[in-house]
């Protein structure tokens, strides 16, 4: 199947070199005392907007078909679920075992 948009190596030098400078925003960040609550979200924030240039351009989303997009939205919605009962489970630990740290 032939792509109707061709990515250009421009286009993949400028992603890459945004990869690299947010990768280096986010070690930078890491020696910040912002406290653990800000430097997480600064780092997932951050961690996010990778992500996100990864999917659009060294996946070909940007350029896909709708239901492409669906079935990608289907996974992070699948993430999201996981990440969710994840989180359950750690934040109900201590109220339930009654341990005390």
């Amino acid at each position: 199947m032939t792509s109707a948009h061709a990515i250009t190596l421009k286009t993949y030098g400028a992603v890459f070199t945004a990869l690299l400078l947010l990768t280096a925003l986010t070690t930078g960040v890491a020696f910040l005392d912002l406290g653990s609550y800000f430097n997480t979200v600064i780092a997932l924030t951050i961690a996010c907007a990778k992500a996100t240039l990864v999917l659009l351009y060294f996946m070909h989303l940007r350029y896909s078909r709708p239901l492409t997009w669906v079935i990608a939205g289907a996974g992070l919605f699948w993430f999201l679920i996981m990440i969710t009962f994840t989180m359950s489970d750690v934040l109900t630990r201590e109220t339930v075992t009654g341990l005390i740290r």
